[in-house]
């Protein structure tokens, strides 16, 4: 008996790397799978049927159920199509797992528009056009989940990744709001940073000797690592977790904190801007933060 047993899962970009890796553990746990992936290249261009119908194959193999989806999610009858196949196919979906993206890496004043949008299109509008197209069915049924798979590289930061950074960041937005407006009807969203070498990882820029170290610890992580912490959030075992943001970086899980007020100060007759330059900012100035990107706040090895 799987935790997932009876369970429909969508999962997109399921065709390779860690959405692969969840594919095949939501599977293992007894779901019947969407796996959805148009076979587009890193930067989203091109298609390829082979993956998503490999991992089709392969979960089969294994005595599980799942069908291909071919759909690009950036496309709103896409995403809603992916919704349909479970529907017509298995009768019901209980899960989504939004990880589908692509990667336009570049410094931000050299960031081009298409860049922008084509990494917006695919792993912010794509979420929300997907998780869109299965909330009513979750909400017609009372139950449901939704998985973002967000990033340190928006929840922290990284050098290069403007556009991606943006959207991962965007995503938990989404996901909280998904979680409050959706409580009433037993649905829940939480969000997952993964730590796992990938095509998407390959992309980050290594040209300093701190970032080439951050890609040799990265490539010591395995997808495989991050599919058991998004399995249990699409099962009845998560029936308490909602707008939460997990990140999973080898045998390690971090809950993250949520964005809340760090310190207040108090003037009774007012702010002006010179008192705010004058008082304000003295009072503050222990409590800012330092710039960093996420290699320097998991510094250690992964475990």
């Amino acid at each position: 008996m799987g935790l997932l047993d009876g369970k429909v899962i969508a999962i997109t970009g399921a065709g390779r790397g860690i959405g692969r890796a969840l594919a095949r553990e939501c599977a293992a746990q007894g779901a019947k799978l969407v796996v959805n992936d148009f076979g587009g290249s890193l930067s989203g261009e091109g298609t390829d049927h082979g993956p998503a119908q490999s991992v089709v194959s392969e979960i089969e193999a294994a005595g599980g159920t799942a069908i291909a989806n071919l759909a690009s999610v950036s496309d709103p009858a896409g995403a809603a199509g992916i919704v349909s196949d479970a529907i017509n196919s298995f009768g019901r979906i209980d899960a989504v797992v939004n990880n589908a993206g692509v990667s336009r890496d570049g410094m931000f004043h050299k960031m081009s528009f298409e860049n922008w949008r084509a990494v917006i299109d695919v792993h912010l509008n794509g979420s929300f056009f997907l998780s869109r197209a299965a909330a009513p069915h979750f909400r017609e049924q009372g139950s449901g989940a939704f998985v973002f798979m967000t990033s340190t590289s928006g929840l922290i930061g990284n050098v290069g990744q403007s556009n991606y950074s943006a959207a991962k960041m965007a995503l938990v937005g989404l996901s909280n709001s998904l979680a409050l407006d959706l409580q009433r009807y037993g649905i829940r969203s939480n969000c997952v940073a993964p730590f796992a070498w990938s095509r998407m990882t390959e992309s980050i820029p290594a040209e300093t000797p701190e970032a080439k170290e951050r890609v040799e610890r990265l490539k010591t992580m395995t997808a495989d690592k991050v599919a058991p912490m998004v399995a249990f959030l699409c099962s009845d075992a998560a029936s308490e977790v909602s707008g939460e943001v997990f990140c999973v970086r080898k045998n390690e899980i971090f809950l993250f904190n949520p964005m809340r007020p760090v310190r207040s100060i108090h003037r009774s007759e007012g702010w002006t801007t010179e008192t705010v330059a004058t008082e304000y900012l003295p009072a503050i100035r222990s409590n800012l933060r330092k710039l960093e990107v996420s290699g320097d706040v998991f510094a250690w090895d992964p475990i």
